[in-house]
């Protein structure tokens, strides 16, 4: 008999790393699916909040936040990729990408949490992202997106054009921040143990085998 677990995926739209964690969860899951019926809930985090509508060009965006120099961008963006090309996903950021705002495709991804459709949204929003170069702050591609996925498109662009749940979203994030997160992805199981960063798939299988294990007072070696 498979055992509960409530999953908070606590990330950005914008996170290369979070894509590689959700991939890497979700495999884990597939291995896990006779031990383990998971939920899992997304929850926001804004690695750029201030950003403009404009964007900014990724390679001066992460020389000025973190330091990085084009060559380790590049570097890194190599290492991303292979980890994406491992758990199935295809990266093709390069240097001429831009980093965006992400809040109201977080607005929508809490809509689509009432709606049953986060993670194909969640999904679908990093494809648009990373695979197809979009801009996760436009509204007509947030528009075009949700609807691909099955959400009404007409109640996604009254969303978009309104502040509905903007507060709501707000009120997350900060409850994660007032929790200890400040690096996406994190992943709290039964909210009380936490993953972080882009694990691989057997790092996830045997956290949450741990974690059901010790849910049932048992121990694993």
């Amino acid at each position: 008999m498979s055992s509960a677990l409530k999953i908070d995926f606590v990330s950005d739209v914008s996170c290369p790393w979070c894509v590689v964690g959700l991939y890497g969860l979700l495999r884990a899951l597939e291995i896990l699916r006779d031990e383990v019926q998971a939920e899992i809930r997304f929850q926001p985090f804004e690695l750029n909040p201030k950003m403009g509508a404009e964007g900014q060009n990724i390679g001066e965006h992460i020389q000025e936040k973190y330091g990085s120099t084009p060559e380790q961008s590049q570097k890194n963006r190599e290492v991303i990729r292979a980890r994406g090309a491992d758990v199935g996903f295809a990266f093709r950021t390069d240097s001429n990408s831009r980093i965006y705002n992400t809040f109201d495709a977080h607005r929508l991804l809490h809509w689509a949490g009432e709606e049953g459709l986060q993670l194909p949204l969640k999904e679908a929003l990093f494809k648009a992202y990373f695979t197809d170069g979009g801009n996760p702050s436009d509204h007509g591609q947030l528009a075009q997106i949700a609807e691909s996925v099955g959400l009404d498109r007409q109640r996604a662009e009254a969303i978009l054009a309104s502040d509905e749940f903007a507060s709501d979203v707000r009120e997350e994030e900060q409850l994660w921040l007032s929790r200890g997160v400040s690096s996406v992805p994190t992943v709290v199981f039964n909210g009380q143990y936490a993953v972080t960063g882009g694990q691989p798939v057997d790092t996830f299988v045997g956290a949450i085998r741990q974690i059901m294990s010790e849910a049932k007072g048992g121990t694993v070696n």
